[in-house]
């Protein structure tokens, strides 16, 4: 590993200045992703930045019923935050079921969001990978891609958004604070991450001076009642062959809301659009579940014979997280 300038700022207005008259500087929170690339070759910034003495840090749980997060809140902080436990269980599961406890620990929600695909082509410096290397080609297609996704995919790039906790907060609509030179702006949490289309490289919104600062999530009382189900090949340390996030508001039988995010299945957080609006008014019944599901699955990728499987898998992973949250009928009368 070559040698790295090393800056710890103290202010914002350090952070960004740093970056703007360093070329290619990156910025350092937890480092439980940026140390691996740096030892694999597969980032070679000249500078790290280290923000994690900026004040971006804490919960605050808004009047409305939100939560405002600062960009440098650690994963296990999160999870195990009472009011994120009792009005949105989902983003606490999906907290809890991401990497190890040593890496919750230490891990940032800024930095977690930020972090870069898991594909051993993109963290192999030498193969042909059009994200770490644009123009280069995607050596997944010919080679090992049964972790790769399915849907939002691109003839340049298949790899799948390995965040957890992106998943419930893109069923959420939560919005993503950025700060700069220009001044701070708001993004849509399905906008911060697109699909890789003919630019993989390009995967997020953000300019290099610019850094995350909190992540807003709106009131949602029904998401009491949600569920994070993860499918790996492992039950701990490992990524998600297919995942689902789900609140669901039932009221008589029918499905009055539904949000829905999906992940291992996608190259970004997906909110399954397409699965909620044909649950709306229908009764919350498995086949009704399953209908959904399909419906979403139905544009995946299956050219790819290694990953074809996940197709029924993120189907069926979403019909039983939908199947969770359906309130049960109490033999002895009403629900439970």
């Amino acid at each position: 590993m070559k040698p790295i300038a090393y800056a710890r700022p103290h202010s914002l207005e350090q952070a960004v200045t740093t970056v703007t008259s360093r070329p290619n500087t990156v910025f350092l929170a937890g480092g439980t992703t940026l140390v691996d690339l740096l030892r694999t070759g597969a980032m070679e910034p000249d500078n790290v930045v280290d923000i994690t003495w900026l004040p971006l840090g804490g919960i605050e749980h808004t009047t409305e019923g939100g939560l405002r997060i600062g960009a440098l809140a650690r994963l296990s902080e999160i999870a195990a935050d009472p009011g994120v436990v009792e009005r949105f269980p989902f983003l606490s599961v999906a907290l809890w079921k991401g990497a190890s406890a040593q890496l919750r620990n230490m891990a940032t929600l800024g930095g977690n969001l930020m972090q870069k695909v898991r594909c051993a082509y993109f963290r192999e410096p030498g193969t042909a990978c059009n994200k770490r290397d644009p123009g280069s080609g995607c050596a997944a297609i010919d080679g090992i891609h049964r972790g790769h996704a399915v849907l939002g995919t691109s003839p340049l790039c298949f790899a799948t958004h390995p965040s957890d906790v992106a998943i419930p907060l893109v069923a959420l609509d939560a919005t993503v604070t950025v700060w700069g030179p220009r001044g701070e702006r708001s993004i849509a949490f399905d906008d911060f991450f697109p699909e890789p289309g003919e630019t993989p490289h390009l995967e997020h919104p953000l300019a290099d001076d610019e850094l995350i600062t909190r992540v807003d999530v709106p009131a949602l009382p029904f998401a009491r009642n949600s569920h994070y189900l993860k499918v790996r090949d492992r039950e701990s340390y490992e990524f998600a062959l297919a995942s689902a996030a789900v609140a669901m508001n039932v009221a008589d039988g029918t499905v009055v809301d539904v949000r829905i995010g999906l992940g291992g299945v996608a190259t970004k957080p997906w909110r399954a659009r397409v699965a909620e609006e044909l649950l709306l008014g229908k009764p919350a019944t498995t086949p009704n579940f399953a209908l959904a599901a399909a419906a979403e699955l139905e544009a995946a990728d299956d050219t790819h014979p290694m990953n074809r499987f996940k197709i029924e898998l993120g189907a069926r992973t979403l019909v039983r997280a939908l199947e969770a949250v359906r309130p049960q009928t109490n033999p002895l009368g009403g629900q439970r």
